[in-house]
């Protein structure tokens, strides 16, 4: 699960609409990065200036939880000098230029903490990022929801060498990302999961597509506010359904990544899908989960959790949010049993989301036996399949692998072994 839901923020982000003006112009136009030292961990923040339309618009970065572009007004900017604020968020910061460092101090509920900016952003190498141009053919394409009135927006990725007047035709993946409104790449922390495991596909001889959740990029419409799994595993459906209309494909599958692994197996169990490749997919019921979650992100900081599932329903945030109480009520078990389809089950065992020893685990008691199921534990990978230390969240951004190479074999082998 990402970060809308299960992934535990340092911040609280509360969207606002429009960015505050300030004045024309200051010196210190451009962008300004530092860590911010919270002691567990330290949280890089990065405050852009931007002149438009005769204004200086001031945004806020915290790329270590994939929040960019957050709108901060100005109470003070001068060419050495800037304090803004974020009320909603209770936040803010003030600072002055000194020896070309803007040396200041971040607020928030009460903390008080030493924050120093530098002048430019961090470069991160994102190695396996695949870049133009692609020895395949891609090919935009949207399809429908008509019951939720989503159109949905991605790309169809055909693998190397296709040829559409060849009697062989290839197996067709369809991508489902996690919880958390996605773009088709699934891009959290600088990284696109989807597109480097398109990309291995199509050199792979398989398809693809990926596409926009719901209101997200190039997608339009749908219920965001109301929308639970099921909503969204409708659009999944739409998707599989445009995929089997195109008459192009031998096999018409699902990648599911977190939240997406569950809804593949919904899906499964409604014989919607030939294949299902179950990325640290959850196998206990919501409130089991979100329980075992926070605990092991408490025992990452060296402290003992004793968070229970009565405690995780008590939760204000819990009961406010409709995705979250149909979330900790469904149990998977039901739809894992009936799912008849080849499934791929993996996690890592540093995961720290979707924790491998209890919803693998579940996953591979309650998958029916057959030759073609297959469960795999990957040590010392977190739950994005990256090599890491620690598992922990606050690594997601530092590491540079976007997803362990030893995964993508096995995705493309098992699917290419099917028959």
């Amino acid at each position: 699960m990402k970060t809308r839901k299960l992934l535990t923020i340092l911040l609280a982000i509360i969207a606002l609409n429009g960015m505050a003006q300030v004045q024309s112009t200051t010196a210190l136009l451009g962008s300004w990065t530092g860590k911010l030292d919270l002691g567990v961990a330290k949280l890089t923040l990065v405050f852009h200036l931007k002149q438009a339309e005769g204004f200086v618009y001031v945004t806020m970065d915290s790329p270590d939880q994939s929040m960019k572009g957050y709108p901060m007004f100005k109470d003070y900017l001068s060419d050495d000098s800037l304090a803004v604020k974020a009320e909603r968020l209770n936040l803010s910061y003030g600072g002055r230029l000194r020896d070309g460092k803007l040396v200041g101090t971040f607020k928030q509920n009460g903390m008080s903490l030493p924050l120093v900016l530098a002048k430019g952003e961090e470069e991160l190498k994102r190695p396996q990022t695949p870049q133009p141009p692609y020895p395949y053919e891609t090919e935009e394409v949207t399809f429908r929801n008509e019951r939720d009135s989503a159109t949905l927006a991605g790309t169809l990725t055909w693998p190397v060498g296709y040829n559409p007047k060849s009697k062989k035709k290839p197996v067709v993946a369809l991508f489902i990302s996690g919880s958390g409104q996605e773009n088709r790449d699934e891009e959290i922390f600088d990284h696109k999961p989807f597109l480097v495991i398109a990309d291995y596909l199509a050199r792979h001889g398989i398809a693809s597509l990926r596409y926009d959740d719901r209101a997200t990029g190039a997608s339009k419409g749908g219920d965001l506010a109301n929308a639970t799994s099921e909503d969204f595993a409708r659009d999944a459906a739409a998707g599989l359904e445009y995929l089997l209309g195109r008459k192009a494909f031998a096999k018409v599958g699902i990648i599911g990544h977190s939240e997406g692994g569950l809804i593949g197996f919904m899906l499964g169990a409604q014989k919607q899908t030939d294949f299902i490749v179950s990325l640290a997919g959850p196998g206990v019921k919501g409130d089991t989960l979100a329980a075992s979650q926070r605990n092991r992100m408490v025992e990452l900081y060296g402290g003992t959790g004793t968070v229970t599932t009565d405690s995780i329903r008590n939760m204000p945030e819990i009961q406010s949010v409709p995705w979250y109480r149909w979330f900790i009520d469904y149990d998977p078990t039901a739809d894992i049993a009936a799912t008849r389809c080849p499934v791929f089950a993996l996690n890592g065992e540093r995961d720290w989301q979707v924790i491998s020893s209890l919803n693998l685990t579940a996953i591979e008691r309650n998958l029916p036996k057959s030759k073609n199921n297959v469960t795999k534990e990957y040590p010392g990978l977190n739950h994005l399949f990256q090599h890491c230390t620690t598992g922990n969240m606050n690594e997601y951004r530092k590491i540079e692998e976007t997803i362990a190479p030893e995964v993508l074999s096995d995705i493309a082998e098992w699917i290419n072994g099917l028959k």
